[in-house]
């Protein structure tokens, strides 16, 4: 079985729309795309280095398929290019994408099933970047095995999220950290089933907290 793992950047609100330019995705009125660029360094830069380091193939949504296959194959020298450019490209869209990209693979009809049949079979790692909408599929079937919070130090108010409403419950395992010199925080996730729960047992709650749960079911 193949691990999906996902790396995204967004803000301490959650918002991961644009972090790469400025005309990256203005849906909605977005005005701050390139958010993402005055917060990284050596740290982060050898921590995204570390996550590519092992073999591995491209999972990506539409839109931020056609933003690498704007740019790589034309950088072909540089070592992400010459990496990405030789790999194997998936990409999830439900309308037409040029795929003269080279080893590019549409996925486009029973995207779950699809993704499902991807992850199951034989193969390097299959690495998220950006691709919110396809995250959000992802999520709602629990198919993310490692996921990578780049948060950086600002909030925009205003944005596509990363955790939207009906994301489904989920406890996460916090298995590394990285705090970066200019306060950016990598914080890396494993699945850890499903969410616990807990509540002060009845011996110890005292009259006040009585009353108001008593309250509270009356309300």
């Amino acid at each position: 079985m193949r691990k999906i793992i996902v790396t995204m950047f967004m803000t301490m609100d959650g918002v991961l729309q644009a972090p790469g330019g400025s005309d990256e995705d203005t849906s909605n009125g977005f005005e701050w795309g390139g958010w993402s660029f005055p917060y990284g360094d050596d740290l982060t830069d050898q921590k995204l280095a570390k996550i590519m380091s092992e073999p591995f193939d491209l999972l990506l949504g539409r839109r931020t398929y056609e933003i690498f296959a704007a740019y790589w194959p034309h950088h072909g020298d540089h070592p992400i290019g010459e990496m990405f450019n030789r790999i194997q490209k998936y990409v999830v869209g439900t309308t037409p994408v040029d795929l003269s990209w080279a080893n590019s693979t549409l996925i486009s009809e029973n995207v779950a099933d699809e993704l499902k049949q991807l992850r199951n079979g034989d193969g390097p790692a299959l690495l998220v970047h950006g691709s919110s909408r396809l995250v959000q599929t992802l999520l709602a079937e629990h198919l993310i095995d490692e996921l990578h919070m780049w948060i950086h130090p600002i909030t925009l108010g205003k944005g596509k999220q990363l955790f939207q409403e009906g994301t489904n419950p989920q406890q996460w395992k916090l298995v590394e950290t990285l705090i970066g010199t200019k306060g950016m925080i990598i914080a890396s996730y494993v699945p850890d089933g499903e969410v616990q729960t807990a509540s002060i047992p009845d011996g110890e709650l005292n009259a006040a907290e009585i009353a108001r749960r008593e309250k509270h079911a009356k309300a």
